[in-house]
This record gives C-alpha cells, structure tokens and sequence, in this order.
C-alpha cells in the first residue's frame, strides 16, 4: 500500500502508550488516529473511527485483548490486529483469533516496520472495502462482565432512563450510556421512528397506532407494550401509516 495505515493503539499503562506513540511516529506506515485505555473503549473506537491496523496489548483489566479481539471477528470491517505484550505465552492464542503478528514489548522499530508491512500486504490483496454507511449498523454495550454486540435492526425499542438508553432487544434490554438525541443521530431515519422525548421506535415492530379517544396517541408494539406519542412527534408518527 502507497499510504500509512489507519492505526488505533491499544494499552492500559500511559507510560506504554507514549512509548508506542514515538515508535509509531518513526515508522512511515502507520498512520495513528487514536488511543484507548481499555477493550471497552478499543471497540467503540473501532465502530466510530474504522481503523485498518489495532496495536493491541493483551494483559489488562476489565475486557482483555483476546477478548477484544474474538468480539472484532464478528465486525464486518475488522482492523487487523497486531498484538504488542509484555508476555510470550498468549502467541498460540493469538494467532487462533488471527492476529497478523505478535510483538514483545520493548518493540524495536525494524520489528515494528516487519509487522506494519505485513499487515499492508494483507490488505493491498484484500478486495475493497464497500462504502460506509453514514447510520450505525451494530453498537457495543457493556454487560455484566462482557460487551455484548446488538445489531440495530435487531432494536425492538429504545427508552431513555436518565443518561442512559435501554436498548430493548427481544426478551432482553441493555443500558447504553448515551444521550436520545445523539443516539437518534445515529440511527436510520428509514428503520427508526422517534415518537416521544424518551422513546424511539423501530418501524418494523409497530403493530398499529392507537387513539385513546380523549387527545392521546400510542403505539403498539408486536408484542402488545403501548407506547405514547408525544404531540411534538405525532405527525412524524402518522406519516407511518401514511396519514
């Protein structure tokens, strides 16, 4: 490949980090746009900037780097990862999650320039990536000890619960910490309907809409829960059933 790699490094220690920063700044292939702290952070790092190359350390707290990485092979547009740790005895693992290399820390640059290289010449054989689309497509969201992956298409309903959105998915529902109107921002206009300041619909799932014969309009979900239509989202509402 003629330019630098889109690269996201990866590394609970700061001091790790801005010893991999300078290394990277020498290595003409790699081209840094962000860091993260933590594995949680590292994959919505990856859904918003869409790197092509992750520096990954593999020991640190909460989501570790090989759980990072096996989260990363259900992703349509995965970086390919280049795991940098301290220890050797991940390197089996490592590559059973297909890893393109795995580096010991201090990593020297020539080793550095090898593993960038290769992580290219993959790529450069690789068919193109399609367009991104401009709506989000998947989010990742913390669960009890895991991150948990949730396709948007899969959203029944999203609720606002303070400065959290409950994503509602089948029989379950998981906490997002985002606001309704970023989250709206984000999401399809032709799949998702916003009918209140606290709730966003996902059209597929409406059964019908509903007038409770005093001012009051609701949706009916497939599985029977009523959810109210603010006025300020009514008309947008309507323009469902074409009225």
């Amino acid at each position: 490949m003629s330019r630098p790699l889109r690269t996201l490094l990866v590394d609970d220690e700061p001091l790790a980090i801005e010893r991999m920063q300078i290394l990277c700044a020498r290595v003409a292939g790699i081209d840094l746009i962000g860091t993260a702290q933590d594995g949680e952070s590292a994959l919505r790092l990856v859904e918003a900037l869409q790197p092509e190359l992750l520096l990954l350390d593999i020991a640190m707290p909460g989501m570790d780097g090989m759980e990072v990485a096996r989260a990363l092979e259900d992703v349509a547009l995965a970086p390919a990862v280049i795991f940098v740790t301290a220890f050797d005895q991940f390197a089996v693992e490592a590559f059973n999650v297909s890893a393109v290399d795995y580096l010991l820390k201090p990593v020297a640059e020539e080793r550095l320039e090898k593993a960038v290289a290769r992580v290219a010449a993959k790529l450069a054989n690789a068919p193109p990536r399609p367009a991104k689309s401009q709506w989000t497509e998947e989010f990742w969201v913390p669960h009890r000890s895991e991150v948990i992956r949730i396709a948007a298409q899969d959203i029944d309903r999203i609720e606002a619960e303070r400065d959290y959105m409950r994503l509602h998915v089948s029989q379950a529902s998981y906490l997002l910490h985002q606001t309704i109107s970023r989250l709206e921002e984000r999401l399809d206009p032709e799949r998702f309907v916003r009918v209140h300041r606290s709730a966003i619909l996902n059209r597929d799932r409406i059964a019908k809409l509903r007038h409770d014969g005093i001012g009051g309009w609701y949706a009916e979900m497939n599985d029977g829960d009523q959810i109210r239509i603010g006025r300020t989202y009514l008309k947008r509402a309507k323009e469902i059933a074409g009225r």
